[in-house]
């Protein structure tokens, strides 16, 4: 049999979703395994684990396929990091390290479309370009895994009648109503106003998106395929042609680069740099520098090099 994993936070969309592939396991001759990441930020966290682990032996001992993975984070945001970030990092790689000791090749999300229409707003609040407006992906591979949201284009009302429907019980985390994080003051203060004065909000929002990640997409195969014949078909190349490089637009440029330059700078490629770098190559001259994180690019006659090493700055 196969493994179906869950990502269960014991909170109302993850238990309706892992009860709705609990209620399809056994006909499809599925397993079921839940996954829980205690992540040591709140004090319920305890209860939370406790709650889901008795959730899913009640419903084990119902006939469900089903079986309960926890696992807890070790260590802590370091100083100056987003708690919100860091805990979505580590969550994910939590996730994938667990599905793939219990042998799922399929990892399955409980967003659902209020979750994605939220995203929007918020990425389009950071700053975002095209790929951040693209939002949350409906599916990918990574890890070996894939994963999936298959609520995504449903709306929390939805997932809340379901709740109601089969009279579950989950747990409320108490950041979802408060003030600390970013998604939360969304939730509470601007999104009832919005949909207030725009009903049809969500749907829209979450319309852009699907527009924006077909966009997003195109722009990514484009961009590829365009870097792998610049570097001849050496995609680890650490060089650029500076010469044909240039026979792109500053924005395609732009792209190359920061394709280029992404597996080496982990943290993100600075934005301030893409925007000058096309400009300032065209007139620097052979042993011309630019500091960037973790090292520094170099001009060498005809020829963009990166090198490791130092302190870089954007």
């Amino acid at each position: 049999m196969k493994t179906v994993a869950v990502a269960h936070s014991g909170g109302r969309d993850s238990t309706a979703l892992l009860h709705a592939v609990c209620a399809q396991a056994r006909a499809l001759r599925l397993r079921v395994a839940a996954l829980h990441v205690h992540h040591g930020l709140q004090p319920d966290a305890d209860r939370w684990v406790r709650h889901v682990q008795r959730q899913c032996a009640r419903w084990a001992a119902a006939g469900a396929p089903l079986e309960c993975h926890v696992t807890r984070l070790a260590g802590a945001p370091a100083p100056g990091d987003s708690v919100e970030a860091w805990a979505r990092r580590e969550r994910y790689a939590a996730l994938a390290r667990m599905a793939r000791e219990a042998h799922a090749g399929l990892l399955l999300l409980g967003h659902h479309r209020t979750d994605q229409a939220e995203t929007v707003l918020l990425q389009a609040l950071r700053g975002g370009g095209l790929t951040a407006a693209a939002a949350m992906r409906g599916q990918w591979r990574q890890d070996g895994l894939t994963w999936a949201r298959p609520w995504l284009d449903h709306p929390r009302s939805a997932i809340e009648a379901y709740v109601r429907r089969h009279r579950l019980r989950y747990v409320d985390d108490p950041s979802n109503q408060g003030d600390a994080y970013g998604r939360s003051r969304l939730r509470q203060r601007v999104w009832p106003a919005l949909v207030q004065a725009f009903p049809e909000a969500e749907a829209q929002l979450h319309a852009s998106a699907r527009h924006a990640a077909l966009q997003a997409q195109a722009l990514r195969d484009w961009t590829a395929a365009s870097l792998l014949d610049l570097l001849d078909g050496r995609p680890d190349g650490e060089a650029l042609p500076i010469e044909r490089l240039q026979r792109f637009s500053p924005a395609q440029q732009a792209l190359l680069l920061r394709d280029w330059l992404a597996p080496r700078l982990p943290l993100g490629v600075p934005f301030s740099l893409l925007q000058r770098l096309p400009a300032e190559l065209a007139k620097a001259r052979s042993g011309a520098t630019w500091p960037v994180p973790q090292g520094r690019l170099v001009r060498q006659g005809g020829w963009l090099r990166w090198t490791a090493g130092g302190q870089g700055a954007n």
